[in-house]
């Protein structure tokens, strides 16, 4: 009988881990952590209204509303996002981060035209730059916080 270790069994590799964070990019990672969880929060809460108000649950004042305070978060991540120096390292997934950010800002301003003109274009319109703003934080996400939450 032969052994099957003579017939070279190919075993799977496994990829080498990722390095861990220097400290550096650890407290990078760490400053940017409240902004991310706050400009997640914001681009959910005008996706929902977006879809609430499509679904007539929501008036155009509720959609103002709720794009306003998203469009305000959007503002002050932006500002605290500048104010942060990464490190070399990260600036690429820093400058992703930013870019972003004014991505979901345009996503807003182009929404909230719906409640001047009732045109529902506006968030057909809105509605990729939203997507491709979500896309970039994965990627900086999957750099800084490898084992955040992934939706389906």
């Amino acid at each position: 009988m032969t052994s099957p270790a003579k017939f070279g069994t190919a075993r799977p590799t496994l990829a080498a881990p990722r390095p861990p964070l220097t400290p550096a990019e650890e407290a990078y990672a760490l400053a940017l952590w409240p902004i991310h969880n706050e400009v997640k929060a914001s681009a959910l809460k005008m996706t929902l209204g977006g879809l609430a108000y499509k679904l007539g649950e929501l008036d155009r004042a509720g959609l103002k509303s709720k794009v306003d305070a998203s469009s305000e978060t959007y503002r002050r991540a932006a500002m605290r996002i500048a104010a942060l120096t990464p490190p070399a390292s990260l600036a690429r997934a820093h400058e992703m981060y930013a870019d972003a950010v004014r991505l979901y800002q345009r996503s807003a301003a182009e929404m909230v035209r719906v409640v001047g003109d009732g045109r529902d274009e506006h968030l057909v319109v809105a509605q990729p730059l939203s997507m491709e703003a979500s896309e970039k934080l994965l990627k900086v996400g999957d750099v800084l916080w490898p084992s955040e939450y992934r939706p389906n």
